[in-house]
């Protein structure tokens, strides 16, 4: 008897388990996300809501929480409920935070992680008078400038911030960092030429490269962009250990149960794959990923462990 009462406890066990994916999804589900509306994260976050709104028959709300470089929204996502109706739309920022700001969490031992969706290298930029007209002279130039070299970007804690100073320890570079407020005044005041150069986002810079008002050097990510071929990464041009990639992913409060990990991640990989979706997705600058959940874990940690070590050896602050 009391083997019987076992056995009927796992089935019952399992059973339960099983329910919220079979169930789910009965009601809204908000996507969090961590940026006022308009950009890049807003506008990832409205396609992919879309989307499943129609393929799962239920509304996907984006909920709006941009402040606080993101931190105010990941606490809203991990204080809420793992049953599957808590989104986040993460990107870069959220690993980048950890090594500049005393957080209330882990940004992924806190979270479940469900598939990254992009990534997305940033273009090493310069005002077309420059002598440099390739990476390789950029290099010697900057390593034997005369006189105040200085490089801006959107903001301190920025990927162009850290993509800066990354360069700085790698190519042995005396800079010094202008923040600005946001990446447009970034570039126009590259176009003025008030700096040196910038590691700027595709979307914004290429083009007015291609306009001819500011000079493309080389992007930041292990390949060339599709798209963008003409353009040679730094990796490739003289400094083969230099990869900055900016990325967006989604993940949930912690101990979702893995019936709606499974569900979630074939749910927007599936919306990820459609071409309608890819083709925005690379119009927004990005490369369509589409990871499993526990490659997504391992890179999160990747990338804040080296982001740690850069801010660490350059002394880089937040605002």
């Amino acid at each position: 008897m009391a083997r019987s009462a076992g056995v009927v406890g796992v089935v019952l066990a399992l059973a339960a388990a099983a329910a919220p994916a079979a169930e789910w999804p009965s009601r809204p589900i908000r996507f969090v996300t961590p940026a006022a509306p308009g950009g890049t994260t807003d506008g990832l976050s409205r396609i992919f809501s879309a989307r499943m709104t129609e393929t799962l028959k239920t509304q996907v709300i984006v909920d709006n929480r941009g402040s606080s470089s993101g931190v105010l929204a990941a606490e809203i996502v991990k204080a809420a409920a793992p049953d599957g109706y808590t989104l986040f739309m993460a990107y870069h920022q959220h690993t980048v935070n950890a090594a500049l700001l005393k957080l209330p969490y882990h940004p992924v031992n806190d979270f479940t992680p469900i598939t990254q969706l992009t990534e997305a290298g940033i273009v090493l930029v310069v005002h077309p008078s420059s002598p440099p007209k390739n990476f390789k002279e950029f290099l010697e130039w900057t390593r034997n400038y005369k006189g105040a070299l200085n490089y801006g970007s959107a903001g301190h804690g920025s990927g162009g911030h850290l993509g800066g100073e990354l360069y700085k320890l790698q190519a042995g570079v005396n800079a010094t960092h202008i923040p600005y407020k946001g990446a447009g005044p970034a570039l126009i005041a590259l176009m003025g030429n008030e700096f040196q150069y910038t590691f700027a986002g595709l979307v914004g810079a290429l083009p007015l490269a291609r306009a001819g008002k500011i000079r493309a050097l080389a992007v930041t990510t292990e390949k060339r962009i599709p798209g963008y071929e003409d353009i040679p990464t730094v990796k490739e041009s003289g400094l083969p250990d230099y990869v900055v990639v900016g990325w967006y992913g989604v993940i949930t409060p912690p101990k979702l149960p893995k019936q709606l990990v499974t569900r979630l991640h074939a749910e927007l990989v599936k919306v990820l794959n459609e071409p309608e979706t890819n083709k925005r997705v690379v119009g927004f600058g990005g490369t369509p990923v589409g990871s499993d959940p526990e490659s997504f874990r391992k890179f999160m940690l990747a990338d804040m462990n080296k982001w740690a070590d850069v801010v660490k050896k350059s002394g880089a602050k937040a605002d």
